[in-house]
């Protein structure tokens, strides 16, 4: 069996890894984005605000780590949204959808008992070069 040729993604523009992970990894056409969450890059605090403003700062972590492996939300065809309440589903929905234009990636949602940090929001995506 031959090895898998990977090769990790970061960036200094989102949060740095707290744990033996990558932010990303790319093997072949394919990249593995690793959960972001609401983490400012500069500080490693939790962004204060609403579900909203939560998700936001989601998408723009990453949109750098994309960004970093020569990618954008056009690339992306697969994204797993976890919630800490289904109940945010619909303001989640309201800016995670200002990120794709043309073809929406699939999706799956997901609430789960509890994130890192404690945070309202966390999303990975799978992206095609």
């Amino acid at each position: 069996m031959s090895e898998i040729k990977k090769k990790a993604v970061l960036t200094q523009n989102a949060p740095q890894p707290i744990g033996p992970y990558s932010q990303a990894i790319r093997t072949g056409n394919f990249l593995f984005c690793s959960g972001q969450i609401a983490l400012d890059s500069a500080t490693g605090q939790v962004v204060a605000g609403d579900v909203q403003v939560q998700t936001k700062k989601v998408m723009e972590n990453l949109s750098a780590v994309l960004k970093e492996a020569g990618a954008s939300f056009d690339h992306v065809v697969k994204t797993t949204i976890f919630l800490k309440s289904m109940n945010d589903f619909p303001q989640v929905n309201e800016v995670y959808g200002t990120y794709f234009k043309g073809v929406p990636p699939a999706r799956s949602t997901i609430e789960v008992a509890r994130l890192p940090k404690d945070v309202l929001v966390e999303v990975e995506a799978i992206a095609v070069l």
